[in-house]
């Protein structure tokens, strides 16, 4: 439960820094950290979920869900997950599972990432020409 307290922390503070250091919105531009993306210039599943956090952060709802639309729900279930695992260290007892925790809810955002993943593709392939996506990766 530390480790999961502390890589939710992770996951809602560095966007955080990021977005203090996005004064011009450079971010919109810089290179993604993401490894299958600077290797084959191809996005992931989850490429640009760190951009999308730091526009909702900045209050930016629009711009957050142009670069991924599960950004925001990333930051609620974060904090949600953090005061559920905060809970059952203070009270020392494992509470009731949230739905999202059973097998259905995990092939359900599955399913749905997978679909919104080709959906992505579809028109990265569409709007981008090769030297465009060689741009992207190491290799230009």
């Amino acid at each position: 439960k530390i480790i999961g307290i502390i890589s939710l922390l992770v996951v809602l503070i560095v966007p955080f820094i990021l977005g203090l250091k996005n004064t011009n919105n450079q971010l919109d531009s810089e290179q993604s950290l993401c490894p299958l993306k600077m290797v084959s210039g191809v996005p992931c599943p989850s490429c640009g979920i760190t951009k999308s956090i730091v526009y909702f952060y900045d209050g930016n709802i629009t711009k957050s869900l142009e670069f991924h639309l599960l950004g925001p729900l990333t930051v609620i279930v974060c904090f949600y997950l953090l005061i559920f695992y905060s809970l059952e260290l203070y009270l020392k007892k494992p509470l009731k599972r949230p739905f999202f925790f059973h097998k259905k809810a995990l092939w359900g955002l599955i399913i749905f990432l997978g679909i919104y993943h080709f959906i992505r593709l579809f028109y990265f392939f569409t709007e981008n020409s090769w030297d465009d996506i060689l741009k992207e990766s190491i290799w230009r």
